[in-house]
Protein backbone atom coordinates (compact mmCIF):
# COMPACT_ATOMS: atom_id res chain seq x y z
CA UNK A 1 0.00 0.00 0.00
CA UNK A 2 1.46 3.35 -1.08
CA UNK A 3 1.97 6.04 1.51
CA UNK A 4 1.35 9.70 0.69
CA UNK A 5 4.22 12.19 0.87
CA UNK A 6 4.41 15.91 1.57
CA UNK A 7 6.97 18.70 1.22
CA UNK A 8 9.01 19.67 4.27
CA UNK A 9 11.93 21.96 5.01
CA UNK A 10 15.17 20.22 4.05
CA UNK A 11 16.87 20.44 7.45
CA UNK A 12 14.77 20.52 10.63
CA UNK A 13 15.12 19.63 14.31
CA UNK A 14 14.22 16.02 13.55
CA UNK A 15 17.35 15.77 11.37
CA UNK A 16 19.57 16.31 14.41
CA UNK A 17 17.34 14.17 16.65
CA UNK A 18 17.69 11.34 14.13
CA UNK A 19 21.49 11.69 14.07
CA UNK A 20 21.61 11.57 17.87
CA UNK A 21 19.33 8.51 18.09
CA UNK A 22 21.26 6.71 15.31
CA UNK A 23 24.55 7.58 17.03
CA UNK A 24 23.37 6.21 20.37
CA UNK A 25 21.95 3.08 18.70
CA UNK A 26 25.06 2.12 16.72
CA UNK A 27 27.37 3.45 19.42
CA UNK A 28 25.82 1.10 21.98
CA UNK A 29 26.19 -1.89 19.66
CA UNK A 30 29.76 -0.93 18.69
CA UNK A 31 30.81 -0.56 22.33
CA UNK A 32 29.49 -4.03 23.12
CA UNK A 33 30.54 -5.88 19.96
CA UNK A 34 33.32 -3.83 18.38
CA UNK A 35 32.59 -1.76 15.28
CA UNK A 36 34.04 -4.27 12.80
CA UNK A 37 32.31 -7.26 14.41
CA UNK A 38 29.04 -5.32 14.57
CA UNK A 39 28.95 -4.65 10.82
CA UNK A 40 30.08 -8.21 10.01
CA UNK A 41 27.30 -9.62 12.19
CA UNK A 42 24.70 -7.32 10.59
CA UNK A 43 25.72 -8.39 7.07
CA UNK A 44 25.99 -12.09 7.92
CA UNK A 45 22.67 -12.12 9.77
CA UNK A 46 20.90 -10.29 6.93
CA UNK A 47 22.33 -12.79 4.42
CA UNK A 48 21.24 -15.72 6.59
CA UNK A 49 17.71 -14.32 6.89
CA UNK A 50 17.42 -13.77 3.16
CA UNK A 51 18.67 -17.20 2.11
CA UNK A 52 17.52 -19.50 4.91
CA UNK A 53 14.39 -17.75 6.18
CA UNK A 54 12.82 -15.60 3.45
CA UNK A 55 13.05 -18.25 0.75
CA UNK A 56 11.69 -20.85 3.17
CA UNK A 57 8.72 -18.60 3.95
CA UNK A 58 8.32 -17.86 0.23
CA UNK A 59 8.20 -21.58 -0.55
CA UNK A 60 5.45 -22.00 2.03
CA UNK A 61 3.65 -18.93 0.65
CA UNK A 62 3.73 -20.42 -2.87
CA UNK A 63 2.22 -23.71 -1.69
CA UNK A 64 -0.32 -21.95 0.53
CA UNK A 65 -1.22 -19.56 -2.30
CA UNK A 66 -1.80 -22.44 -4.70
CA UNK A 67 -3.93 -24.28 -2.14
CA UNK A 68 -5.93 -21.13 -1.36
CA UNK A 69 -6.62 -20.57 -5.07
CA UNK A 70 -7.92 -24.13 -5.40
CA UNK A 71 -10.20 -23.64 -2.38
CA UNK A 72 -11.64 -20.53 -4.00
CA UNK A 73 -11.90 -22.01 -7.49
CA UNK A 74 -13.95 -25.03 -6.45
CA UNK A 75 -16.26 -23.29 -3.99
CA UNK A 76 -14.74 -24.39 -0.69
CA UNK A 77 -14.25 -20.75 0.35
CA UNK A 78 -17.90 -20.03 -0.47
CA UNK A 79 -18.95 -23.04 1.62
CA UNK A 80 -16.84 -21.91 4.59
CA UNK A 81 -18.27 -18.40 4.25
CA UNK A 82 -21.81 -19.83 4.23
CA UNK A 83 -21.07 -21.66 7.48
CA UNK A 84 -19.43 -18.66 9.20
CA UNK A 85 -21.90 -15.98 8.12
CA UNK A 86 -24.68 -16.78 10.67
CA UNK A 87 -22.36 -16.30 13.66
CA UNK A 88 -20.96 -12.92 12.57
CA UNK A 89 -23.80 -10.89 14.10
CA UNK A 90 -23.70 -12.38 17.64
CA UNK A 91 -19.88 -12.46 17.81
CA UNK A 92 -18.84 -9.27 16.02
CA UNK A 93 -22.08 -7.33 15.54
CA UNK A 94 -21.26 -7.33 11.83
CA UNK A 95 -23.22 -8.61 8.83
CA UNK A 96 -22.40 -12.01 7.39
CA UNK A 97 -20.57 -10.38 4.48
CA UNK A 98 -17.74 -9.55 6.91
CA UNK A 99 -16.82 -13.23 6.96
CA UNK A 100 -15.67 -12.88 3.35
CA UNK A 101 -13.14 -10.30 4.54
CA UNK A 102 -11.92 -12.66 7.25
CA UNK A 103 -11.39 -15.48 4.78
CA UNK A 104 -9.77 -13.20 2.18
CA UNK A 105 -7.19 -11.84 4.61
CA UNK A 106 -6.56 -15.28 6.11
CA UNK A 107 -5.65 -16.50 2.64
CA UNK A 108 -3.58 -13.39 1.82
CA UNK A 109 -2.69 -10.32 3.93
CA UNK A 110 -4.22 -7.42 5.88
CA UNK A 111 -4.85 -4.89 3.07
CA UNK A 112 -6.89 -7.43 1.07
CA UNK A 113 -9.98 -6.44 3.04
CA UNK A 114 -9.66 -2.81 1.89
CA UNK A 115 -10.36 -3.69 -1.74
CA UNK A 116 -13.51 -5.44 -0.53
CA UNK A 117 -14.54 -2.50 1.65
CA UNK A 118 -14.31 -0.17 -1.35
CA UNK A 119 -16.61 -2.37 -3.43
CA UNK A 120 -20.18 -1.07 -3.42
CA UNK A 121 -21.62 -4.56 -3.73
CA UNK A 122 -19.84 -5.51 -0.51
CA UNK A 123 -20.17 -2.18 1.30
CA UNK A 124 -23.98 -2.08 1.04
CA UNK A 125 -24.29 -4.75 3.75
CA UNK A 126 -22.68 -2.52 6.38
CA UNK A 127 -23.82 0.44 8.42
CA UNK A 128 -21.56 3.47 8.37
CA UNK A 129 -20.12 2.90 11.83
CA UNK A 130 -19.35 -0.76 11.03
CA UNK A 131 -17.09 -0.14 8.02
CA UNK A 132 -14.03 1.21 9.95
CA UNK A 133 -14.00 -1.96 12.09
CA UNK A 134 -13.10 -3.94 8.97
CA UNK A 135 -9.53 -2.71 9.41
CA UNK A 136 -9.29 -4.51 12.77
CA UNK A 137 -11.21 -7.55 11.55
CA UNK A 138 -9.05 -8.06 8.47
CA UNK A 139 -5.78 -7.44 10.29
CA UNK A 140 -6.62 -10.09 12.90
CA UNK A 141 -6.50 -12.76 10.20
CA UNK A 142 -3.74 -11.41 7.94
CA UNK A 143 -1.32 -14.05 6.61
CA UNK A 144 -3.19 -16.61 8.74
CA UNK A 145 -2.79 -19.53 6.35
CA UNK A 146 0.91 -18.86 5.77
CA UNK A 147 1.62 -18.44 9.49
CA UNK A 148 -0.33 -21.59 10.32
CA UNK A 149 1.45 -23.62 7.64
CA UNK A 150 4.84 -22.26 8.73
CA UNK A 151 4.29 -23.15 12.38
CA UNK A 152 3.11 -26.66 11.46
CA UNK A 153 6.27 -27.12 9.37
CA UNK A 154 8.52 -26.46 12.38
CA UNK A 155 7.59 -29.75 14.05
CA UNK A 156 7.76 -33.40 13.13
CA UNK A 157 4.50 -34.36 11.51
CA UNK A 158 1.65 -33.33 13.82
CA UNK A 159 3.83 -32.23 16.76
CA UNK A 160 2.50 -28.66 16.70
CA UNK A 161 -0.94 -29.36 15.22
CA UNK A 162 -2.86 -28.82 18.47
CA UNK A 163 -0.89 -25.70 19.54
CA UNK A 164 -1.39 -24.14 16.09
CA UNK A 165 -5.13 -24.86 16.17
CA UNK A 166 -5.28 -23.32 19.65
CA UNK A 167 -3.40 -20.32 18.29
CA UNK A 168 -6.04 -19.88 15.58
CA UNK A 169 -8.79 -19.99 18.20
CA UNK A 170 -6.92 -17.42 20.30
CA UNK A 171 -6.65 -15.13 17.25
CA UNK A 172 -10.42 -15.37 16.75
CA UNK A 173 -11.00 -14.39 20.39
CA UNK A 174 -8.56 -11.48 20.01
CA UNK A 175 -10.32 -10.35 16.83
CA UNK A 176 -13.69 -10.27 18.59
CA UNK A 177 -12.25 -8.14 21.41
CA UNK A 178 -10.52 -5.80 18.93
CA UNK A 179 -13.60 -5.32 16.74
CA UNK A 180 -15.97 -4.85 19.69
CA UNK A 181 -13.74 -2.21 21.32
CA UNK A 182 -13.24 -0.47 17.97
CA UNK A 183 -17.00 -0.43 17.39
CA UNK A 184 -17.50 1.52 20.62
CA UNK A 185 -15.16 4.20 19.24
CA UNK A 186 -16.85 4.26 15.82
CA UNK A 187 -20.29 4.65 17.40
CA UNK A 188 -18.99 7.64 19.34
CA UNK A 189 -17.41 9.03 16.18
CA UNK A 190 -20.68 8.76 14.22
CA UNK A 191 -22.83 9.77 17.23
CA UNK A 192 -24.66 6.46 17.40
CA UNK A 193 -26.23 6.51 20.86
CA UNK A 194 -28.52 3.49 20.64
CA UNK A 195 -28.48 0.36 18.54
CA UNK A 196 -31.49 0.56 16.24
CA UNK A 197 -33.18 -2.46 14.71
CA UNK A 198 -30.72 -4.03 12.33
CA UNK A 199 -32.06 -3.64 8.81
CA UNK A 200 -28.97 -5.08 7.15
CA UNK A 201 -29.99 -7.07 4.06
CA UNK A 202 -29.76 -10.84 4.11
CA UNK A 203 -26.39 -12.13 2.99
CA UNK A 204 -27.70 -15.07 0.99
CA UNK A 205 -27.57 -13.33 -2.39
CA UNK A 206 -23.84 -12.62 -2.10
CA UNK A 207 -23.16 -16.37 -2.15
CA UNK A 208 -25.32 -17.24 -5.16
CA UNK A 209 -22.55 -16.80 -7.74
CA UNK A 210 -18.78 -17.18 -7.79
CA UNK A 211 -16.24 -16.51 -10.49
CA UNK A 212 -14.43 -19.53 -11.96
CA UNK A 213 -11.77 -19.89 -14.62
CA UNK A 214 -12.64 -20.90 -18.17
CA UNK A 215 -11.72 -24.42 -19.29
CA UNK A 216 -12.09 -28.03 -18.25
CA UNK A 217 -11.41 -29.24 -14.71
CA UNK A 218 -7.75 -30.03 -15.36
CA UNK A 219 -7.12 -26.60 -16.92
CA UNK A 220 -8.85 -24.86 -14.04
CA UNK A 221 -6.75 -26.80 -11.51
CA UNK A 222 -3.56 -25.93 -13.38
CA UNK A 223 -4.44 -22.24 -13.80
CA UNK A 224 -5.58 -21.86 -10.17
CA UNK A 225 -2.45 -23.56 -8.84
CA UNK A 226 -0.04 -21.50 -10.94
CA UNK A 227 -1.81 -18.18 -10.33
CA UNK A 228 -2.08 -18.89 -6.60
CA UNK A 229 1.59 -19.84 -6.50
CA UNK A 230 2.48 -16.60 -8.28
CA UNK A 231 0.64 -14.69 -5.56
CA UNK A 232 2.78 -16.54 -3.02
CA UNK A 233 5.94 -15.43 -4.81
CA UNK A 234 4.77 -11.80 -4.76
CA UNK A 235 4.00 -12.04 -1.05
CA UNK A 236 7.38 -13.66 -0.41
CA UNK A 237 9.12 -10.79 -2.21
CA UNK A 238 7.02 -8.23 -0.33
CA UNK A 239 8.15 -9.49 3.07
CA UNK A 240 11.89 -9.34 2.25
CA UNK A 241 12.45 -5.79 3.61
CA UNK A 242 10.53 -6.52 6.81
CA UNK A 243 12.25 -9.82 7.51
CA UNK A 244 15.80 -8.74 6.61
CA UNK A 245 15.74 -5.29 8.24
CA UNK A 246 13.49 -5.77 11.27
CA UNK A 247 14.59 -9.31 12.06
CA UNK A 248 18.29 -8.40 11.82
CA UNK A 249 17.77 -5.63 14.37
CA UNK A 250 15.69 -7.87 16.62
CA UNK A 251 18.31 -10.64 16.50
CA UNK A 252 21.00 -8.14 17.45
CA UNK A 253 19.07 -7.41 20.62
CA UNK A 254 17.88 -10.98 21.26
CA UNK A 255 20.89 -13.27 20.96
CA UNK A 256 24.19 -13.00 22.83
CA UNK A 257 27.90 -13.37 21.96
CA UNK A 258 29.50 -16.55 20.63
CA UNK A 259 30.96 -17.25 24.06
CA UNK A 260 32.82 -15.88 27.05
CA UNK A 261 36.48 -15.95 28.03
CA UNK A 262 37.33 -15.00 31.61
CA UNK A 263 33.94 -13.34 31.87
CA UNK A 264 34.51 -11.24 28.74
CA UNK A 265 32.06 -11.59 25.82
CA UNK A 266 33.65 -12.97 22.64
CA UNK A 267 32.33 -11.60 19.33
CA UNK A 268 33.48 -13.03 16.00
CA UNK A 269 31.22 -11.18 13.56
CA UNK A 270 29.25 -14.36 12.88
CA UNK A 271 25.53 -14.38 12.13
CA UNK A 272 23.03 -14.30 15.00
CA UNK A 273 25.36 -12.67 17.51
CA UNK A 274 24.05 -9.80 19.59
CA UNK A 275 23.94 -7.92 22.85
CA UNK A 276 21.07 -9.93 24.43
CA UNK A 277 19.09 -6.89 25.56
CA UNK A 278 15.62 -8.34 24.97
CA UNK A 279 16.22 -11.34 27.27
CA UNK A 280 17.14 -8.90 30.05
CA UNK A 281 13.92 -6.98 29.43
CA UNK A 282 12.04 -10.28 29.26
CA UNK A 283 13.55 -11.42 32.56
CA UNK A 284 12.58 -8.10 34.14
CA UNK A 285 9.02 -8.49 32.87
CA UNK A 286 8.81 -12.22 33.59
CA UNK A 287 6.56 -11.74 36.66
CA UNK A 288 4.02 -10.32 34.19
CA UNK A 289 4.78 -12.36 31.07
CA UNK A 290 4.87 -15.78 32.72
CA UNK A 291 1.30 -15.78 34.12
CA UNK A 292 -0.05 -14.07 30.99
CA UNK A 293 1.65 -16.04 28.22
CA UNK A 294 3.60 -18.83 29.94
CA UNK A 295 6.90 -18.07 28.16
CA UNK A 296 9.60 -20.41 29.45
CA UNK A 297 12.50 -18.23 28.26
CA UNK A 298 12.86 -14.44 28.26
CA UNK A 299 13.99 -14.46 24.61
CA UNK A 300 10.42 -15.31 23.58
CA UNK A 301 9.38 -11.69 24.11
CA UNK A 302 11.08 -10.89 20.79
CA UNK A 303 8.26 -12.56 18.80
CA UNK A 304 5.33 -10.37 19.93
CA UNK A 305 7.53 -7.26 19.76
CA UNK A 306 8.44 -8.07 16.16
CA UNK A 307 4.84 -8.98 15.26
CA UNK A 308 3.87 -5.39 15.99
CA UNK A 309 5.67 -4.32 12.82
CA UNK A 310 5.90 -7.47 10.70
CA UNK A 311 4.61 -10.97 11.33
CA UNK A 312 6.81 -12.16 8.46
CA UNK A 313 9.88 -10.96 10.35
CA UNK A 314 8.57 -12.52 13.56
CA UNK A 315 8.23 -15.86 11.78
CA UNK A 316 11.91 -15.62 10.93
CA UNK A 317 12.77 -15.80 14.64
CA UNK A 318 10.84 -18.94 15.53
CA UNK A 319 13.01 -21.44 13.66
CA UNK A 320 16.05 -20.48 15.73
CA UNK A 321 14.01 -20.40 18.94
CA UNK A 322 12.87 -23.98 18.32
CA UNK A 323 16.39 -25.12 17.36
CA UNK A 324 17.79 -23.68 20.61
CA UNK A 325 14.84 -25.12 22.60
CA UNK A 326 13.91 -21.66 23.85
CA UNK A 327 10.24 -22.28 23.08
CA UNK A 328 7.83 -25.21 23.30
CA UNK A 329 4.25 -26.06 22.25
CA UNK A 330 2.74 -23.40 24.54
CA UNK A 331 4.85 -20.69 22.93
CA UNK A 332 3.91 -21.95 19.45
CA UNK A 333 0.23 -21.57 20.39
CA UNK A 334 0.80 -18.05 21.77
CA UNK A 335 3.02 -17.03 18.84
CA UNK A 336 0.44 -18.25 16.31
CA UNK A 337 -2.32 -16.40 18.13
CA UNK A 338 -0.52 -13.08 18.60
CA UNK A 339 1.27 -13.24 15.25
CA UNK A 340 -1.98 -13.72 13.35
CA UNK A 341 -4.01 -11.26 15.40
CA UNK A 342 -1.43 -8.46 15.28
CA UNK A 343 -0.13 -9.23 11.76
CA UNK A 344 2.26 -6.28 11.79
CA UNK A 345 -0.63 -3.89 12.39
CA UNK A 346 1.58 -0.92 13.35
CA UNK A 347 2.91 -0.86 9.78
CA UNK A 348 -0.49 -1.18 8.05
CA UNK A 349 -3.22 0.30 10.26
CA UNK A 350 -2.70 3.97 9.39
CA UNK A 351 -2.67 3.28 5.66
CA UNK A 352 -5.71 1.00 5.90
CA UNK A 353 -7.71 3.54 7.92
CA UNK A 354 -6.68 6.20 5.43
CA UNK A 355 -8.03 4.03 2.60
CA UNK A 356 -11.31 3.75 4.53
CA UNK A 357 -11.40 7.58 4.79
CA UNK A 358 -11.37 7.52 8.60
CA UNK A 359 -7.75 8.35 9.37
CA UNK A 360 -8.89 10.23 12.50
CA UNK A 361 -9.78 6.86 14.00
CA UNK A 362 -6.36 5.30 13.32
CA UNK A 363 -5.15 5.76 16.92
CA UNK A 364 -8.37 4.17 18.20
CA UNK A 365 -7.93 1.25 15.82
CA UNK A 366 -4.34 0.74 17.01
CA UNK A 367 -5.37 0.88 20.68
CA UNK A 368 -8.20 -1.59 20.12
CA UNK A 369 -5.95 -3.98 18.25
CA UNK A 370 -3.19 -3.78 20.83
CA UNK A 371 -5.65 -4.97 23.46
CA UNK A 372 -7.06 -7.61 21.10
CA UNK A 373 -3.61 -9.09 20.41
CA UNK A 374 -2.75 -9.30 24.11
CA UNK A 375 -6.09 -11.03 24.80
CA UNK A 376 -5.37 -13.40 21.90
CA UNK A 377 -2.06 -14.45 23.46
CA UNK A 378 -3.53 -14.85 26.94
CA UNK A 379 -6.44 -16.89 25.54
CA UNK A 380 -4.10 -19.20 23.62
CA UNK A 381 -1.96 -19.80 26.72
CA UNK A 382 -4.85 -20.73 28.98
CA UNK A 383 -6.63 -22.80 26.33
CA UNK A 384 -3.36 -24.71 25.87
CA UNK A 385 -3.11 -25.31 29.64
CA UNK A 386 -6.72 -26.51 29.66
CA UNK A 387 -6.12 -28.92 26.77
CA UNK A 388 -2.88 -30.14 28.38
CA UNK A 389 -4.84 -31.19 31.47
CA UNK A 390 -6.66 -33.80 29.42
CA UNK A 391 -3.53 -35.22 27.75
Amino acid sequence: MEHSRKQKKAITLETFVFLIVAGVFFGYLAMKMGIDKMFNTIMNTAHYLLIDVVFFIMAIAVLAGAFAALLSEFGVVALINKIISPIMKPLYNLPGAASIGMITTYLSDNPAIISLAQDNGFKKYFKEYQLPTLCNLGTAFGMGLILTTYMLGLGDGVEYLVPVLIGNIGAIIGSIVSVRIMMRFTKQFYNIETEKADKTPAIDDINLLREVRVGNTFERILDATLEGGKTGVELGLAIIPGVVIICTLVMLFTFGPSGYENGVAIYTGAKKEGVALFPKIGAFLSPILTPLFGFKSPEAIAFPITSLGSVGAAMGLVKDFVAKELVGPNEIAVFTSMGMCWSGYLSTHVGMMDALNVRKLASKAILSHTIGGIIAGISAHYIYLLVALFN
